[in-house]
């Protein structure tokens, strides 16, 4: 009787204590966003001090040419980076998990992933380097925009290829080979078969490689040149002389683009989902 009357506690307390602990983590990682929100209102220069609502530093955002021109070269190398990541990652996941026997596959895979642990500054230092010695040889190209998304494509296309390898290695080798058996050719079946059953994971790699790039500090200031300073490279130089009401404005704006872009992908993602849930329980239906 004793031991049947603590497990419903032990049982209750656990729950109560993973649900606290859930509950901090979120308050660690969104509390300091809410945070900023709430303080690109505030009237005061000072982050510790409220002196009203405004929207003032939302005004002085819309007049600072270097803001929004950081923000506009952001936005065009992370959707650059994401596609071209997307693109190049799904040729190196087809490799891997396609093509299990071929010479230098092991290099090949350790090379595509090595960008993921290895240091962003060692990565970095190593392109700057690079690059260098190529525009001594050659006279192209020059620090810009050019080598900051190439940079940025080389980190995004390892995380692109961890996404889209993990999709492939889970699906039914089976599904392709019966619509080969049925006639259709090579490029058939990826666009009618396997395409279709990756989708997901290119849209997730496509937002996790925009954002990847977006917010890139260390890539952007080691192959960034004159004329070329991207937006988390200004928010970091103003960030060094003291909070700015303006860069908590930039900041609230690009959490809400992000948000609405999650919540949309989220939505796609689901719809297509059920869809093909539906799909396949009608085939079985037909089927039996």
């Amino acid at each position: 009787m004793s031991s049947g009357r603590r497990t419903p506690f032990g049982a209750g307390f656990a729950r109560l204590f993973a649900r606290g602990w859930l509950g901090a983590g979120y308050l660690f990682l969104y509390l300091p966003i809410v945070a900023l929100v709430i303080y690109s209102f505030n009237d005061s220069p000072l982050p510790s001090v409220w002196a009203g609502f405004t929207l003032k530093w939302y005004a002085k955002l819309a007049t600072d040419n270097e803001m929004l021109s950081g923000l506009w070269l952001s936005l065009k190398i992370a959707f650059f980076t994401a596609c071209g990541s997307v693109v190049l990652g799904t040729l190196a996941a087809f490799a891997l998990v396609k093509y299990t026997r071929f010479r230098g596959r092991t290099l090949f895979g350790g090379m595509v992933s090595a960008p993921l642990v290895m240091p962003e500054v060692i990565v970095g230092l190593s392109l700057l380097l690079m690059l260098v010695s190529v525009q001594r040889a050659l006279g192209f190209p020059e620090r810009g925009t050019l080598t900051i998304w190439l940079g940025h494509l080389l980190l995004g296309m390892a995380y692109a290829t961890v996404v889209v390898q993990a999709r492939l290695q889970e699906l039914n080798p089976q599904l392709e080979e019966a619509a080969m058996d049925l006639g259709a050719r090579p490029a058939q079946v990826f666009t009618l078969v396997t395409l279709p059953m990756i989708a997901q994971s290119l849209v997730s790699a496509w937002l996790l490689t925009f954002t990847i790039s977006l917010d890139d500090v260390v890539l952007s200031a080691f192959l960034s040149g004159p004329g070329s300073t991207t937006m988390p490279l200004v928010i970091f130089s103003r960030a060094r002389l003291g909070v700015n009401p303006s860069v908590n404005a930039m900041a609230t704006v690009i959490i809400t683009i992000v948000f609405i872009g999650v919540i949309t992908a989220s939505y796609l993602i689901a719809r297509a989902e059920r869809e093909r849930s539906r799909a396949m329980a009608q085939a079985q239906r037909d089927g039996g």
